[in-house]
């Protein structure tokens, strides 16, 4: 493996990107003179494993219990790599391959992969298409892909967010809204147990601006009762339902003191808010350093018959966006 990275830019924004993994290395603010996402280093990095840091996930991202799922009676057995649990698609996920450049203009860059049947356990040869984009002041992520067999995809981008112009300081500063009413209740290995409980009267509701850093202040201080998303956790890792809307709002994240607002947009009926309570890497990055807003399904809906539904047909082609207006 290569790792090649690749930039594309206006005059308002610069975006740097890297083919292992289709990963977002640098959001820059040009006005603002600010990068607005955690990476590794030096590009060497992105070799190893690496906390998904920007990656675009895949087969499946998020959880999908005891590695396995039926497809019309046939069970297939995944590759397993958080216990019994697989996530974010196996040990040799999405984030690690190394994706092709299949085309780049100043403003945009496609990258493709090729999936062969029955890696990491999914079946079907399955196409994806990973298109970074900006116009003006918005950055697009797009998703599109098709199988020549019955499978389950979810696809979604690992940045983490740190509106802060020193990427030392943690993310407590930060604001947080989520047009969301509903979070997915899960197991003690964050796993969903099948029930869409409300966010109302709870640590989980951020329908109105909240301060990141007093929530996690309040769970850490353990001054609420034992809920769902906090077992053996000290923030968030979590999904929101996303309440449908015409213009596909799901989020907003903003930083008073650098005056930085990200909106975002998404027709995906979900997101993961992760608050990046486990994350370490060298000296580099540190807990609580970015926050993951994961557009995406539902973890777990290949064997939960009640979330959307994430098996898509042979030979059709999927598309999904997220849009995140910087201001």
């Amino acid at each position: 493996m290569r790792v090649q990275s690749s930039t594309i830019e206006n005059k308002y924004l610069r975006v740097k990107s890297i083919n292992i993994g289709a990963c977002l290395y640098e959001v820059y603010d040009k006005q603002k003179k600010i990068n607005l996402i955690l990476n590794l280093g030096p590009t060497k990095n992105y070799y190893s494993k690496n906390f998904y840091v920007g990656a675009t996930c895949g087969r499946y991202a998020g959880r999908i219990s005891n590695s396995k799922f039926k497809i019309k009676n046939k069970i297939y057995k995944l590759d397993g790599n958080e216990g019994k649990n697989t996530l974010h698609g196996g040990k040799i996920g999405f984030d690690r391959l190394e994706w092709k450049i299949h085309n780049h203009s100043k403003n945009k860059i496609i990258y493709k992969l090729l999936s062969k049947n029955l890696d990491q356990g999914f079946p079907g040869d399955l196409s994806s298409k990973c298109i970074f984009e900006i116009k003006n002041k918005s950055l697009f992520i797009k998703y599109q892909y098709k199988s020549n067999q019955f499978t389950y995809v979810n696809l979604t981008n690992h940045s983490y967010w740190n509106l802060n112009k020193n990427k030392k300081e943690i993310i407590f500063n930060h604001d947080l809204k989520i047009n969301s009413e509903k979070y997915l209740e899960v197991t003690n290995k964050l796993i969903p147990t099948g029930k869409i409980k409300k966010v109302k009267k709870t640590i989980n509701d951020f329908n109105n601006f909240q301060n990141i850093g007093e929530k996690i202040n309040i769970i850490k201080n353990k001054k609420i009762n034992r809920i769902s998303n906090i077992i053996n956790q000290l923030g968030f890792d979590l999904t929101y339902c996303i309440k449908k809307n015409s213009k596909n709002y799901l989020a907003s994240l903003r930083n008073n003191k650098t005056n930085i607002q990200l909106d975002f947009y998404s027709n995906l009926p979900g997101v993961q808010l992760y608050t990046s309570q486990g994350l370490r890497y060298k000296n580099k990055l540190a807990p609580y350093q970015g926050v993951c807003l994961e557009t995406q399904h539902y973890p777990d809906a290949p064997n939960k018959k009640n979330f959307p539904s994430t098996l898509i047909k042979p030979n059709k082609l999927y598309k999904y966006f997220t849009k995140i207006n910087i201001s």
